[in-house]
């Protein structure tokens, strides 16, 4: 954890988790690393992706941007691993793909020996299994140390100040329930997306075997593709600051529904009052108010205040 308390860029640990029982397992064969999953089944359904041939593996919407060119649904895990073997058997697989799936409720026991020790940190431990897929470019709020477990994989790392040149898609409405760049990472469109290119230039490389582990910060995009035909990811997701805190993306969505439609001149009135309170406040001197009246200027925002303003926004927008 010393490694990753400060960082602000991807870092790759090789060979972290190599001696885990299911990389060993896999390591072996991918046969063996699918029979080792299944004795952690307990009977819980799992959400699974069927893509069609034609889509060589690539998550994404459908031609008309109102649906996905994907089909899910809830699958027994033994089905979803013998239509995954079908499926690779043939000269023309469909891609086939569980997304994040909590080890400890659909698996229990597998994190035991196959999870990293994070102490005192207690991440969201999840599981991801599919063949030759690509999951296009999408960030997450939380901290991510991301372990190769079995097969290769490649993840394109963008810096969080890059999403004006990675061509976001709608932000309610994507697959996975994560904005997703427009973009195919692969093979772009520079006609079509001519800032890509400043995207790539920034972007990093990471190349993981089986047992590599990738540490991942907080709001980097991702665009992550597995290279064999047998892949299965752990992830570890957890955030550095306490959780009354709330998440993010909903103080965007509110600033979307109450900033973004005002004249020019009130927005940039705007960006200043969130350069001084939120953004640049470490550079503000607020000594002139003494600390028992601060409230919601307290630094770091205590729990109390916290629950003070989540009260009075929740009555706010009721109105």
């Amino acid at each position: 954890m010393t490694h990753i308390e400060q960082a602000d860029k991807p870092i790759v640990f090789k060979g972290l988790c190599r001696h885990w029982p299911l990389v060993q397992a896999g390591l072996e064969s991918a046969e063996k690393a699918l029979d080792y999953l299944r004795q952690f089944y307990q009977g819980s359904t799992v959400t699974a992706y069927y893509l069609a041939p034609e889509e060589q593996g690539r998550v994404f919407y459908n031609q008309q941007l109102d649906g996905f060119n994907y089909q899910a649904g809830r699958l027994d895990f033994n089905q979803l691993i013998n239509r995954l073997q079908q499926e690779n058997a043939s000269s023309t697989p469909a891609g086939i793909y569980m997304g994040s799936t909590d080890i400890h409720q659909f698996l229990p026991g597998l994190g035991e020996q196959n999870s990293l020790n994070l102490h005192p940190i207690n991440p969201l431990t999840s599981i991801w299994l599919g063949n030759k897929t690509k999951v296009a470019a999408h960030f997450d709020f939380p901290l991510n140390l991301a372990c190769n477990v079995v097969g290769k994989r490649t993840f394109t790392l963008f810096p969080p100040e890059q999403i004006s040149n990675l061509y976001v898609g709608p932000m309610e409405f994507a697959p996975g329930g994560q904005d997703i760049s427009m973009v195919d990472v692969e093979h772009p469109d520079f006609e079509r997306f001519p800032k890509f290119q400043q995207a790539l230039d920034a972007s990093l490389t990471a190349e993981l075997n089986p047992g590599d582990v990738l540490f991942i910060p907080s709001m980097w995009w991702h665009h992550v593709r597995g290279i064999d035909d047998i892949n299965v990811l752990i992830t570890h997701w957890w955030r550095d600051t306490p959780g009354y805190l709330g998440r993010p993306n909903n103080a965007l969505q509110h600033s979307i529904l109450s900033l973004r439609s005002l004249p020019k001149a009130q927005r940039q009135a705007w960006k200043a009052m969130f350069n001084h309170y939120i953004f640049d406040h470490d550079d503000v001197d607020d000594s002139y108010i003494p600390d028992n009246a601060k409230g919601m200027l307290t630094k770091p925002l205590d729990e109390l205040n916290a629950r003070k303003l989540r009260a009075d926004l929740i009555n706010k927008l009721k109105r």
